[in-house]
C-alpha cells in the first residue's frame, strides 16, 4: 500500500475585498499556524460551510444552482496544471517535524 495518495485538485484565482483589520488578522493567523493566507481563508470558508445548517439546506435546492456570481473569478492561463496535493495519511498523528520531512521529501 503506498504511503501517499496524490488527488489532482483544481484551483480558481478570484479577487476579495478584505478591510485592513482582517487583512492583518489573516496575515497574523496564517504565520501562527505556518500557512499561506490563501490555505486559512480555503479551510475557514469549508469550515463555516459545513456548520452552518441552514446553509447546507439551502444549497440542496434549485435555487442555490440559480445565484448570480459575486466573487470574481479570473480565467487561469492554459499553461497552468491543477495543482498536485497529497491526502492525509490515514494512520495516526504523527510529529509536525516528521510529518513536515515527509511532506518534504526527506528521509526522517
Amino acid at each position: 500500500m503506498p504511503l501517499l495518495e496524490v488527488v489532482q485538485t483544481k484551483h480558481v484565482s478570484a479577487s476579495i475585498r478584505l478591510t485592513e483589520s482582517t487583512a492583518i488578522q489573516l496575515n497574523q493567523y496564517a504565520h501562527l499556524i505556518g500557512a499561506s493566507a490563501d490555505s486559512v481563508i480555503e479551510e475557514a470558508l469549508k469550515h463555516c460551510f459545513a456548520k452552518d445548517r441552514e446553509f447546507q439546506d439551502f444549497i440542496k435546492t434549485p435555487e442555490a444552482k440559480q445565484v448570480a456570481a459575486s466573487l470574481r473569478i479570473r480565467k487561469a492561463a492554459a499553461s497552468e496544471a491543477p495543482e498536485v496535493l497529497p491526502k492525509k495519511p490515514a494512520i495516526a498523528a504523527q510529529p509536525t517535524t516528521q510529518t513536515s520531512a515527509v511532506a518534504a521529501g526527506s528521509k526522517a
